[in-house]
């Protein structure tokens, strides 16, 4: 009986079952598979080597790494650091050595999302990559050079994996539509064109998901004896408040975060404005990214336009109390007003030469003449004598005097830029300083 429990087909994902099984219908990452490329030869020539994967979810890790196993006709063992522990690992482990042992064969030891293992678990494959019991390949959303402990980081060799072009998803889409077998060929699904580009779009350079969307368009488009047309109606449907691929944790967030402050850094409105959209589609806290503004606005605009700091805290304000789109306006305001302002990093060079000082020299005595003398006693040791008050002085300047401790007289950290309000700043410094080196005041007694 074709319903009975024991011959009912169990349902697989399309993205499963139009996972490819060979190179040649492996989509993406030419970088490294197409002919003559590293990898490419090293899978050719049955000269596997441990290795990561590091790439984005749903550009062939797992798949890639099916494919290489069954190529060299290796055995092919796979755990989840997500799911496994130690006893998964020995397991494994165990598997291979028989493979080993009785079959004299190759084992490829997967490791799914292995930056979630500790350090301990990750130094337990160290022994069987060495003495060549496993082939090992792990894959990673994150930067392995953060992520992977030194010892086995140093044993594999480190593949980068790209997110899918528009154009590999509309063919990874279109494949699935077509095949009869393990595809949605058998329900003869017409797909509008520009609802196939939306598609290839909201996925986001991911197959995977590419292919979870479509399923899902398919079924909102025959259910109830629909006429099987996939347009932007239905994709409308099932991308209610979809959200780009961001880590709130991970590579591609410091990515993000990286590019924003560096096209404000580099005074690009567009650009400063784009990663501040991608981030806040991507669910990013615009509290967070208030304060890196504020950060931005103190080191890399500081005194050239102290109004940056004033505006980064006004959008703070405004995201706190108010919340969202207006708190978000405020933040876009911020991003345009700070790339667009002149820009100096003196305030945050001069703030870091003061501290290396401060940490690295010994600890100077205050100069007598600048302590305070609240008792007789204080009075008697001099303190705060000859000290000359500045509002005394002309231009409320005392000209040659020294406030930092004697073993530092004369040091400058600060060395403004002669961009925006920093121009008048250098000015007026270099006056005073002008003064410094004539001695002059018309009051050079007063104490």
């Amino acid at each position: 009986m074709s319903n009975d429990l024991f011959t009912r087909e169990v349902y697989r994902p399309l993205a499963a079952r139009m996972r490819p099984n060979s190179l040649d219908n492996f989509y993406g990452q030419q970088h490294l598979i197409a002919p003559n490329r590293p990898l490419r030869e090293a899978i050719d020539g049955g000269m596997l080597h441990s290795m990561i994967f590091w790439g984005p979810p749903g550009v062939g890790k797992t798949t890639l790494a099916k494919i290489i196993a069954q190529r060299v006709d290796a055995h092919f063992e796979s755990i989840s650091a997500v799911l496994s522990g130690v006893k998964e690992i020995r397991g494994a482990i165990s598997q291979a050595q028989e493979q080993r042992d009785v079959r004299g064969r190759k084992t490829i030891l997967f490791v799914d999302e292995v930056h979630r293992f500790n350090k301990s678990q990750q130094d337990a494959f160290l022994p069987y990559v060495e003495d060549g019991t496993v082939v090992f390949i792990g894959a990673t959303t994150e930067n392995p050079s953060f992520e992977l402990n030194n010892a086995l980081l140093s044993r594999c060799r480190v593949y980068v994996l790209k997110s899918l072009t528009e154009t590999d998803i509309i063919t990874v889409v279109q494949q699935a539509l077509t095949n009869k077998e393990q595809g949605l060929g058998h329900q003869q699904l017409q797909f509008k064109k520009k609802a196939l580009s939306t598609l290839a779009v909201a996925a986001d350079g991911d197959a995977r998901r590419a292919l979870n969307l479509l399923e899902i368009a398919s079924d909102l488009a025959t259910q109830g004896g629909e006429n099987g047309i996939i347009d932007s109606t239905v994709l409308e449907q099932i991308l209610v408040g979809d959200t780009r691929r961001f880590d709130k944790g991970g590579e591609y967030f410091y990515d993000q975060i990286s590019a924003l402050h560096k096209a404000i850094r580099g005074s690009s409105t567009d650009a400063g404005l784009y990663w501040l959209c991608r981030m806040l589609d991507g669910g990013c806290d615009p509290i967070y990214l208030a304060r890196r503004l504020v950060r931005i606005a103190n080191e890399d605009i500081g005194n050239a336009d102290p109004r940056a700091l004033e505006l980064a805290l006004n959008a703070w304000n405004v995201q706190e109390r108010l919340g969202s789109p207006e708190g978000e306006l405020a933040l876009a305001q911020t991003v345009l007003y700070m790339a667009a302002a002149a820009k100096s990093n003196s305030v945050y060079n001069a703030f870091n030469a003061a501290m290396a000082d401060v940490r690295s020299l010994p600890t100077y005595d205050v100069p007598v003449h600048l302590r305070n003398a609240p008792t007789a006693l204080m009075k008697d040791l001099e303190y705060g004598k000859n000290y000359r008050y500045a509002h005394n002085e002309q231009d409320a300047y005392a000209a040659g005097e020294n406030y930092l401790p004697d073993e530092l007289k004369d040091k400058q950290y600060y060395f403004p830029t002669d961009r925006g309000l920093e121009k008048k700043i250098s000015e007026k410094l270099d006056y005073l300083r002008s003064l410094d080196d004539t001695g002059y005041s018309d009051n050079k007694d007063n104490e």
